[in-house]
């Protein structure tokens, strides 16, 4: 992978010292750029900021719009429309965490590469990592995902009346899933150049024809009929099938920070796709590790004595309301990966070990507000979804409660892996996931179910202590410092 190869070449800047004064931030452009240099260069704070806070605003956003979707179906088809979309949710990101693992690959690249102001090998980069996802996405996923749906469904422990809401809706995200896939690449792709705000138009335009196709879809309206829960997919389908391909054709065209060069070629570069691997494989190994993990908690859900209600309960709950937190943490992840890589690119690595510290404290903010939401009225926030039952109101609320501390811990944890991720250092996160996401919140729950009964509040304190150990050992980690020595290196092109 090293073999003719051109490392990474940092941009002619002084080393910095803790006592140097702040540098004022250069105009984009400066020095020939087309990349926003005052990530680089300047005040830190402005500059996580300047990534976080779209990315944050598109996830919130976004998550509304599936809260929409579970208020709609939760009103028309009742909880077990709702339980049929967060068991199907839950096995497509299983599914699709693989060709996600490119992604993170593909950012670390983008990030160094952009930070030494390189702007060739990030087109390189962008284009290998499309065709590689395109390829993966229509070729593996939508035809295994397919056939597999009602195995995977069963795999769950899924209700009769569950699974009947949910097959129709999963083999619609696996056929027509790949418009999903171009979103979340060139989003990616667009964030770790230093651009969170082209990502976040193209969210709120997506999320905006989600909501109207799925208010038309689920409900029905004119001459199209009432599609219920399976009405939700069709919406989100088509809607990121369309933002998917204005945005090829923006790449195409040239007109954003990272695009398609044709004098590149259209041929598959096997030294960069093996780099995209090399780096983006094992935080794709996590993803599946962790959504697994996930599938499993939710067979743990369904034995449980009022498993419809429970699942209920962890679909609005967790997948939700929490989202509220996880999301918001997902785009301090990215303002983290892409601030810390670039800046490592730039040869300052005290500035990206700096720039983890402040969206960490970002995310703590959020969580705080939000958790004490959930700690308060957490029987007012499960209304809103049409969850009245006193079961599923009782086993909610409780949820709600607990992940009110455990979002405190998510946040911390999610932008120190960002860090590290960005820094190039996937294979650590991917063991502490391993260990923190699956291995401990599973092992409690067999514990406890071969030694007595099990109880959902036992469930959501296992999830409690896997969020726990997971900013421990992140925040560990990275303070090792092993990813301040990464080096990033592709073939020069032929």
């Amino acid at each position: 992978m090293t073999s003719a190869s051109t490392p990474v070449r940092p941009a002619p800047a002084p080393a910095e010292r803790p006592d140097d004064p702040p540098q004022p931030a250069p105009p984009a452009g400066r020095r020939g750029s087309r990349f926003d240099r005052s990530i680089v260069e300047g005040p830190l704070t402005p500059a996580v900021w300047k990534i976080a806070w779209p990315t944050m605003l598109t996830n919130i956003i976004g998550g509304l719009q599936g809260m929409v979707d579970h208020v709609l179906v939760g009103h028309l088809v009742g909880f077990n429309g709702n339980a049929a979309i967060g068991v199907a949710w839950q096995i497509f990101i299983v599914v699709i965490a693989f060709i996600s693992s490119l992604f993170t690959g593909m950012g670390v690249l983008v990030a160094r590469f952009a930070g030494a102001n390189e702007p060739e090998q990030v087109d390189r980069t962008v284009y290998q990592a499309f065709i590689t996802a395109l390829a993966l996405s229509l070729l593996v996923m939508a035809p295994l995902g397919y056939l597999s749906a009602p195995w995977l469904l069963d795999l769950v422990n899924a209700a009769p009346a569950v699974k009947a809401e949910a097959l129709p809706f999963l083999r619609i995200m696996f056929v027509a899933g790949s418009g999903m896939m171009l979103f979340f690449m060139i989003g990616g792709a667009l964030r770790a150049a230093g651009d969170a705000r082209t990502p976040m138009v193209l969210g709120i335009a997506m999320t905006a024809m989600n909501l109207a196709f799925n208010v038309v879809f689920i409900r029905g309206l004119g001459p199209v009929p009432a599609y219920g829960t399976k009405g939700s997919a069709i919406g989100t389908a088509i809607a990121s099938g369309i933002v998917g391909l204005y945005s090829v054709w923006k790449l195409w065209s040239g007109s954003w920070v990272v695009s398609f060069r044709r004098a590149h070629g259209f041929a598959p570069d096997w030294t960069i796709i093996r780099s995209l691997f090399r780096f983006g494989l094992p935080a794709g190994i996590q993803g599946i590790a962790m959504n697994v993990g996930g599938v499993l908690m939710l067979g743990f859900i369904g034995s449980l004595a009022q498993s419809a209600a429970a699942q209920a309960a962890f679909a609005v709950s967790y997948s939700q309301l929490f989202s509220l937190i996880t999301w918001t943490s997902v785009g301090l992840m990215g303002a983290a990966a892409a601030t810390a890589g670039q800046n490592l690119g730039a040869g300052r690595p005290d500035r990206a070990a700096e720039a983890v510290h402040v969206a960490a404290r970002f995310g703590l903010m959020v969580a705080a507000v939000v958790g004490a939401a959930f700690a308060l009225v957490p029987e007012a926030l499960l209304g809103v979804f049409g969850m009245n039952e006193p079961a599923v109101l009782s086993i909610g609320a409780q949820l709600l409660r607990v992940l009110s501390v455990s979002g405190l811990f998510i946040t911390v944890a999610l932008a120190f892996t960002g860090g590290l991720q960005g820094a190039g250092d996937t294979r650590g996160p991917l063991y502490i996931s391993i260990v923190s996401q699956v291995v401990l919140p599973l092992g409690v729950c067999f514990f406890i179910q071969r030694t007595g009964t099990l109880q959902p509040l036992h469930i959501w304190l296992a999830i409690l202590g896997g969020h726990l150990t997971r900013a421990v050992l992140s925040v560990l980690r990275f303070r090792q410092g092993r990813w301040r020595q990464i080096r990033v290196d592709v073939g020069a092109k032929r």
